[in-house]
């Protein structure tokens, strides 16, 4: 091996050849937890989780507020439907997909509260930045840049967290952190139903050449909470890392992708089942608005008061009720996560395509509101199979890959939505309905086929272990 570099710093682009010794890496930025190391304290634990928390709401809050104000922008630009449901979908994962994987291999080497904190103050600027957009072009731009902010932050938040709680107390931090997606998609559109009457209350003033009034004056307030959030995040405290880091260093990325490669039975449908569930998923809270407007005539404040207290209701049930079927499923399966999501999937594959058919908002409601305690409960155990069955030092790019399937796959239904709208139904009611249609049977059906690679890959995993 060849010997350390001199000084207190190892150079990186050594460290990542390999040409360091294992106790240099380790001193250097990757703090490997010892055998017989305690886990960090409860109060540092629990702290991480609220903050990475807070953050996630934000991520969530940024794209139900944006949503909230897309009949403003395609009023004020003269869209069409195709466009702004390329504008929720597509233009928001371009640069997503480009950044990802880079950001999720940083969270496997850098300290992880370093690429969550830029993160979060990337998003707040870019945020901040669309509210000076004066075209369409401009606007599309800065949110096709706020994928990148979002792209920094699942694989190093649930990175984190495994290495702040041990195996057998994760289930339930993995499931209140879901209270960031939760809010962010519910309490955050109240929110931003609030922040819109009041904006629509300012009058129009102008900077230069730029003008701002009401969706643009949203977007600038966007920006506070996410400093404050880049604040919190550095305030962590960053625990040593644990389950499977080979001598310090990280894993080359031949070496990630041949793991990968090892468990692609239980990998392979988990990803694509994720994203065409998630196609549909992303596609009802991206033409709420559209299509609560032009279905039952309800107006962007009435929907933003109404709607996500059936979305908080369903998802806050869904939150408390998944642990507790994993936790049943597990006292006769070995499997029980991938029970879990499975049966989930079934629950809410017919209500998602009758959900938009409704001849009531409150019938939709009732659809959309168990829909979204389903999604829930699913979500808890897809995440605790990625991190069980992943080595330490691949988790962040092995998260980033299913995340990106989460984002990329998902982001075609907003878009597809407004294709099947102006080209086919003239509907947004019927486009929904038709897309739940063919991609929710599809989805459940790709995920049962986990089941069985999933026990193997336990077996696996505990074949290594034993070494």
């Amino acid at each position: 091996m060849a010997t350390a570099i001199p000084g207190d710093s190892p150079d990186m682009v050594a460290e990542l050849a390999h040409e360091i010794p294992a106790d240099e890496a380790a001193k250097h930025h990757l703090n490997i937890a010892t055998p017989d190391q305690p886990w960090p304290s409860a109060g540092a634990a629990w702290y991480a989780l609220a903050v990475i928390i807070f953050a996630t709401f934000l991520n969530f809050f940024d794209s139900s507020a944006f949503g909230l104000l897309i009949e403003l922008i395609k009023a004020e630009y003269g869209l069409s439907d195709s466009a702004i449901g390329l504008l929720q979908g597509p233009v928001n994962v371009v640069f997503y997909m480009v950044v990802m994987l880079p950001l999720s291999r940083m969270s496997d080497v850098y300290p992880r509260k370093y690429v969550l904190a830029v993160g979060a103050l990337l998003i707040a600027f870019l945020n901040a930045a669309g509210g000076f957009a004066m075209t369409f072009m401009a606007l599309a731009f800065t949110r096709m840049l706020v994928g990148a902010g979002g792209g920094a932050h699942a694989p190093g938040a649930y990175s984190m967290l495994a290495d702040y709680f041990p195996p057998a107390k994760r289930r339930w931090p993995f499931a209140i952190l879901q209270l960031g997606y939760i809010g962010g998609h519910t309490i955050g559109l109240v929110i931003a139903g609030w922040m819109l009457a009041y904006a629509l209350t300012l009058p129009q003033t102008s900077l230069g050449s730029f003008t701002f009034h009401s969706w643009k004056y949203v977007l600038m307030m966007l920006a506070l909470p996410g400093i404050l959030a880049f604040a919190l995040l550095l305030l962590m405290k960053e625990p040593p890392r644990r389950g499977g880091v080979v001598a310090g260093k990280p894993m080359p990325v031949r070496q990630v992708l041949d793991e990968m490669w090892r468990r692609r039975a239980v990998y392979g449908p988990l990803f694509i089942a994720l994203g065409l569930s998630t196609a549909y998923a992303m596609a009802m809270p991206a033409w709420m608005i559209p299509f609560y407007k032009r279905t039952f005539g309800w107006d962007e404040v009435m929907i933003a008061r109404t709607v996500p207290m059936f979305g908080l209701a369903g998802q806050l049930l869904g939150l408390f009720a998944g642990p507790f079927l994993i936790k049943a499923l597990a006292r006769r399966y070995r499997d029980a996560n991938i029970r879990t999501v499975v049966i989930c999937m079934l629950i809410a594959c017919p209500l998602g395509i009758a959900a938009p058919l409704m001849p009531s908002p409150w019938l939709t409601l009732a659809c959309t509101t168990v829909v979204g305690m389903m999604g829930i409960m699913g979500a808890v155990p897809q995440n605790l199979i990625i991190q069980e069955i992943t080595p330490n030092q691949m988790r962040g790019q092995v998260t980033g890959l299913y995340l990106m399937m989460f984002t990329a796959v998902g982001a075609v239904g907003p878009f597809m939505t407004g294709i099947l709208t102006d080209g086919l139904t003239h509907n947004v009611a019927y486009s929904l309905a038709l897309l739940a249609a063919i991609l929710s049977p599809l989805a459940v059906f790709t995920m049962s086929r986990a089941v069985k690679p999933y026990g193997a890959a336990l077996d696996m995993l505990e074949a290594d272990a034993k070494g």
